[in-house]
């Protein structure tokens, strides 16, 4: 999206040489935004998470490919001052020659709609189109590679509707059941063996993945050995938690005179990490922290 802007950026209504926006400028912008429509009024004690709010609005309506003068007002109040907020922050960024990084998506795609002759330029360009990760796609990003690889048609996609987590940022794993529809010439190759897993825990993933809806059907299987029992345990809060997985870790270390060197522990996100952290500590039981840093660092 970055190089097609830098290229065509006269299309897409931007001067050369324009500005990437992050998070904290975008904040930044309507901060100012937000004071300014709010004047005496203004709470500044919320002023941080509305900010948040209206930052996370407008990347919804730009990543549905709607504009400020595309928003049904008569919706709601929230859509009536979302109108007003979001285009005041797309003029801002315009005069000061910046785009943010959902118009790395949008501003390609509303400029192929647009320019027919820029969109066949990029389609000579792009002869062949592989998409990893697909269910984690949105609107704009779907509609973006529609538009490229429409005529031609060659392209791969490699996606797991079971595997979208990413519904609340914008992801639809639909983008998948509407390839078929879009492409019916489409062929579906389903990658069932896992190399890495053995028997008990892909089967455990089909029970559990069996209770999704999807329009593709599939059982995971592995030519692993089945494997060893999976120990689940219910525990309350998160310190309770971190004690709990160092007791097991330190009764399997003695009973097999195993070294610590052997043990791994798992998490779903950095914030988990603390409190597992601390009971390894206050155990005295050295560790390291893999693609992160150690939270006593």
């Amino acid at each position: 999206g970055l190089d097609i802007l830098r290229l065509e950026h006269i299309y897409a209504g931007l001067k050369p040489n324009f500005t990437l926006f992050d998070e904290y400028d975008q904040m930044t912008v309507i901060k100012e935004i937000l004071q300014e429509l709010q004047g005496a009024y203004a709470d500044k004690e919320h002023l941080k998470d509305e900010c948040m709010f209206w930052q996370n609005k407008i990347s919804s309506y730009k990543n549905d490919l709607i504009g400020y003068d595309e928003i049904d007002t008569d919706l709601n109040d929230v859509n009536q001052l979302g109108a007003i907020i979001y285009k005041r922050y797309e003029e801002t960024l315009r005069a000061i020659n910046a785009v943010d990084f959902d118009d790395l998506i949008y501003l390609p795609v509303r400029m192929f709609l647009e320019h027919e002759a820029v969109l066949e330029k990029w389609r000579q360009r792009v002869r062949y189109l592989l998409v990893d990760e697909y269910q984690d796609t949105n609107a704009s990003q779907y509609q973006l590679i529609k538009l490229l690889v429409e005529k031609r048609q060659r392209f791969t996609v490699v996606g797991d509707d079971d595997q979208s987590i990413y519904s609340w940022r914008g992801a639809r794993p639909q983008n998948i059941s509407l390839l078929r529809e879009d492409f019916p010439d489409l062929k579906v190759i389903m990658l069932e063996q896992n190399y890495r897993s053995c028997g008990r825990i892909l089967k455990c993933a089909n029970r559990l993945i069996a209770q999704n809806e999807h329009d593709f059907v599939k059982q995971l299987h592995s030519q692993l050995e089945f494997g060893s029992k999976i120990n689940v345990i219910e525990i309350p809060d998160a310190t309770l938690e971190g004690k709990t997985i160092v007791t097991e870790l330190l009764a399997h270390h003695y009973i097999n005179k195993s070294k610590y060197s052997d043990y791994a522990i798992l998490y779903r996100g950095n914030y988990q990490s603390r409190e597992i952290q601390k009971a390894l500590q206050e155990s005295n039981i050295p560790f390291r922290v893999i693609g992160g840093t150690s939270f006593f660092s």
